[in-house]
């Protein structure tokens, strides 16, 4: 993974894609930054945070990917192996459904994932400080380098779909407690359904993950 670290970006995502927009793909491509002031969320929304927070996007070949692994799952794909890190480094963080991260009862980062002409795109935001009150911040700190490091070693090993939902199928159980934006609206996942390429069954419909 070749990296490119910035000091300041209006969008490590947007940067990315302009990037390989005008230099093409050669090789899986990371870019961070210390600040970011227009970060891209799920549904339109902004990502922004101060200078000491985690802000990443990366692009890779599909076929560098778990043979396993959809489309659909990426989102949580990606989110859960970057948990599986922190969390092995003595973090409590866990993934809300689908590509939020928690501490407890409040949100610290979340995934944007998408999908062109056979390249994936992902974005991840993670509060390292505390921002606002609306949001938590990680709970332990981390060398930045590193950790990513560990994570793109992760995806390198092709780590299965298999293998990361059977935790992600047992840590669902805590969104259950929360809402989701679905439709424009937030709907309980109290009696949503968790299915086996990360959708949920939910109001006799099914709804993916990919963001």
């Amino acid at each position: 993974m070749k990296f490119i670290k910035l000091e300041t970006v209006p969008s490590t995502h947007i940067y990315l894609k302009d990037y390989i927009k005008l230099n093409g793909y050669i090789e899986p491509l990371c870019v961070f930054s210390q600040v970011q002031t227009k970060g891209i969320g799920s549904r339109g929304n902004s990502w922004d945070g101060k200078k000491g927070n985690l802000f990443f996007s990366f692009v890779l070949h599909k076929n560098v990917l778990a043979k396993d692994l959809k489309l659909q799952s990426l989102s949580i794909y990606f989110s859960f192996l970057l948990k599986h890190v922190l969390a092995q480094m003595g973090s409590k963080v866990w993934i809300k459904w689908p590509n939020d991260f928690y501490i407890e009862d409040k949100k610290i980062g979340g995934t944007i994932t998408s999908y062109k002409k056979n390249l994936i795109y992902c974005g991840i935001g993670i509060n390292l400080i505390k921002v606002n009150k609306e949001f938590s911040s990680l709970d332990i700190i981390i060398d930045i380098k590193e950790s990513l490091n560990i994570f793109f070693d992760l995806i390198k090993e092709k780590t299965s779909w298999k293998q990361v939902f059977s935790y992600f199928k047992v840590e669902f159980q805590n969104s259950k407690n929360f809402k989701a934006t679905i439709d424009g609206k937030k709907i309980s996942l109290e009696s949503a359904t968790l299915q086996d390429d990360g959708s949920i069954e939910i109001n006799n419909k099914k709804v993916f993950s990919l963001r």
